[in-house]
C-alpha cells in the first residue's frame, strides 16, 4: 500500500517539475519492483513519463530519461534471451513520449484554430460594419445636402442597416458576395463607381476574400481620399483570380495601415496570395493575386 501511494504521490506535482516526478515515480516503481517482481507499479512511472512529455516543453531529456528508466527496469527484471526485448524499449520508453507529446501538440494545434478563428471573426466585424457605417454616413450626408431626395435616402438607409444586421448575426455563412452592390451602395452625385467581373463560380474562400478586398477599398477610397471615379476590376488569370481597384482620388501624405489593410493583408496570406497597396500617379491602387486551383 505504501509502495503503491508513494508511486502515484509524484504525479499530482507532474505539471510543476514534469521530468523530476517522472524520474521519481520510476525510481519508486523500479524499487517496488525490487520488492515484488509482479507489482504493477510500473506502469504508473510510464505515465508519468508520458505527462512529461506533456508538460515539458524540451522533449530530448524526457526521451533519454524514458529510455534510461525502460534500460534498468529491463535489466533488474531480467528476460529469457537476457538481453532487453525491443518491444519493451517501444512500449515502455518510447510510446509514452510519443503519445505524450502527440497529445501536447494537438493541445497547441487547437489553441491555434481557435486564435485564428476569433481573429476571422474580428475582421469580418470590421469590414462588414465599417462598410455599411461608412454608406449609412454617406446617404445622410447627401440627404442633408438634397433635402427632396430625402425619402429615398432614409429608405436606402433602412436597407443598409437590415443588411449590416443580417451580416452581423453570421459572418462567415451569410456573407454577401455582391461587388456591384457594394458599388451602388457607395455610388453618389460625386463619386461614380464602375465594377467589371464578379466572384460568382470560385470558391467560397476566394469569393469572400476578393469581396472583402474589394470592400476595405473601397471603404478607404470613401473615407480618405477625394476620389470622383473607382474602378473595380476582377479577372481570373491563368490559375489566379486577379483583383485590381483604382481610384483618381489623392493620396494621403502619410500612408499608416489600419485593421481594416492588416486584415485584408492577412486574408490574402492565408490564401498564399500577393497584394499590393499602395499610391499611383493618378490616385490610388490595391492590386491582388488570389490562388484559385488550390482551393
Amino acid at each position: 500500500m505504501l509502495l503503491s501511494v508513494a508511486v502515484c504521490l509524484p504525479l499530482v506535482f507532474v505539471r510543476r517539475l514534469p521530468l523530476s516526478m517522472a524520474i521519481l515515480s520510476a525510481t519508486v516503481a523500479m524499487a517496488g519492483t525490487g520488492y515484488d517482481l509482479h507489482w504493477p507499479g510500473r506502469l504508473v512511472a510510464v505515465a508519468g513519463f508520458c505527462l512529461a512529455a506533456f508538460h515539458r516543453p524540451r522533449l530530448a531529456p524526457v526521451l533519454v530519461a524514458s529510455l534510461t528508466w525502460t534500460f534498468v527496469f529491463g535489466l533488474m527484471t531480467g528476460s529469457p534471451a537476457g538481453v532487453l526485448p525491443v518491444t519493451d524499449v517501444v512500449i515502455m520508453g518510447v510510446a509514452p513520449i510519443g503519445v505524450g507529446y502527440g497529445v501536447r501538440l494537438q493541445r497547441e494545434l487547437t489553441r491555434l484554430r481557435i486564435a485564428e478563428h476569433r481573429a476571422q471573426l474580428a475582421r469580418d466585424v470590421h469590414d462588414s460594419v465599417g462598410h455599411h457605417l461608412t454608406a449609412i454616413k454617406m446617404q445622410a450626408v447627401a440627404a442633408r445636402r438634397v433635402p427632396a431626395a430625402a425619402d429615398r435616402t432614409l429608405s436606402t438607409i433602412a436597407e443598409l442597416s437590415t443588411t449590416a444586421l443580417s451580416e452581423v448575426r453570421d459572418f462567415v455563412r451569410d456573407v454577401r458576395m455582391d461587388i456591384p452592390g457594394l458599388a451602388d451602395r457607395l455610388s453618389g452625385p460625386d463619386l461614380r463607381i464602375t465594377t467589371s467581373g464578379s466572384t460568382t463560380g470560385l470558391p467560397p474562400s476566394v469569393g469572400q476574400t476578393a469581396y472583402r478586398i474589394v470592400q476595405e477599398a473601397l471603404t478607404n477610397a470613401v473615407r480618405h481620399s477625394s476620389a470622383t471615379r473607382i474602378h473595380v476590376r476582377l479577372r481570373q488569370e491563368h490559375e489566379n483570380l486577379a483583383v485590381l481597384v483604382t481610384d483618381n482620388g489623392t493620396a494621403p501624405a502619410a500612408f499608416a495601415e489600419g485593421n481594416g489593410i492588416r486584415g485584408i493583408r492577412e486574408r490574402v496570406g492565408l490564401l498564399g496570395g500577393k497584394i499590393h497597396i499602395g499610391p499611383t500617379r493618378h490616385g490610388w491602387k490595391v492590386e491582388a493575386s488570389l490562388p484559385v486551383a488550390r482551393w
